[in-house]
């Protein structure tokens, strides 16, 4: 197998580090890596497999010459939307971890378990795009139930941890347990719940929530989808977890449907409320997975179910689901 070159930039931020903490975890068939990230951490070293590498800068020249062959990215919107197509100009394939390129119709938007047959749209742009935390762990569930009974309408309502607003909305959580204000959230997230992720939009929803609709649409190749999503800052440091309600276009029998989620690929079933035993942040933090439970009818409409789902937002909302684009990628070149 060929060995290849692979870029992290971003390298020092809250997600960049969690990259390089699942590619020692994954082993991919890497000969290098190249770490890089803004100008203010330029020159910091960092050890990473097992030897020392100094950060470079991110500059409109930094790849040239390095023959790169993926550079995972997570260093913000802005710097994506400047840096990815220089980078693929490169003859780099660039996975991003910001929302700049997702909605883009000639970038594809992955999951690895629900939708690898579009990695090949890179080809394109050279850009392929990391959805959004929350989305990708719905992604996970959704597939298989979609795949059997069709989706009719899918109503989200997130409770997602303080990790996903990055270093200082993980730390708003840790002063303001000391008592002092926030710096990242306009309130106190200490023993409260914000519903308000991301700027609010002209129609009264938060861009958070109309990420969550959009990116399900483009996903799952339903772009007539009806989906609705609350999505609410919660005061847990690691871990989004989401409850569910789904309605389906054709009828299911519950013991099916739980054992088509407990066949796919990157779920785990944790369904057991007579011991108590369902899905928590506290579980499912500094792990892959996709976690589901509270598996039940909806009795309201004909054929609809409610579900609780929870995976670690920085993990496989991000670093790892980025990191299994790559290992796909790969995949896919050596077929």
């Amino acid at each position: 197998m060929k060995q290849y070159r692979v870029a992290v930039v971003g390298a020092t931020g809250m997600v960049g580090r969690k990259f390089l903490e699942v590619l020692e975890e994954r082993q991919l068939p890497v000969s290098e890596y190249f770490l890089f990230a803004s100008k203010r951490s330029a020159g910091k070293e960092i050890t990473f497999m097992g030897k020392k590498h100094t950060v470079r800068e991110l500059t409109d020249d930094a790849f040239q010459g390095l023959d790169i062959d993926i550079a995972l990215f997570s260093a913000g919107g802005e710097t994506s939307r400047h840096f990815a197509p220089i980078v693929a100009s490169t003859g780099a394939v660039v996975i991003d971890n910001s929302s700049c390129w997702r909605m883009d119709p000639d970038v594809p938007l992955v999951v690895p378990e629900v939708n690898p047959d579009a990695i090949p749209g890179y080809k394109k742009k050279g850009i392929i795009a990391n959805p959004n935390c929350s989305t990708i762990q719905a992604m996970v569930v959704l597939k298989p139930l979609s795949d059997a009974y069709g989706l009719k309408r899918v109503v989200y309502s997130t409770y997602q941890a303080v990790s996903g607003a990055g270093q200082q909305g993980y730390m708003d959580l840790v002063d303001g347990l000391k008592g002092e204000a926030p710096k990242k959230f306009p309130h106190p997230i200490a023993g409260n719940c914000l519903p308000h992720i991301d700027v609010f939009l002209d129609t009264g929803y938060t861009k958070e929530e109309q990420k969550m609709i959009d990116e399900s649409r483009k996903i799952l190749s339903l772009p007539e989808l009806r989906v609705t999503a609350t999505t609410v800052r919660v005061p847990v440091y690691h871990g989004h977890s989401e409850s569910i309600n789904i309605e389906f276009e054709r009828p299911f029998e519950l013991s099916e449907l739980r054992a088509l989620l407990e066949k796919a690929p990157g779920l785990v079933v944790q369904d057991d409320v007579a011991n108590n035993v369902y899905p928590m942040a506290i579980h499912a933090a500094d792990t892959d997975p996709v976690y589901v439970g509270r598996i039940r009818r909806d009795f309201s409409v004909e054929n609809g179910i409610n579900l609780w789902c929870v995976a670690d937002n920085i993990r496989k909302g991000a670093a790892t689901n980025a990191v299994q684009i790559a290992q796909e990628l790969i995949r896919q070149w050596e077929a």
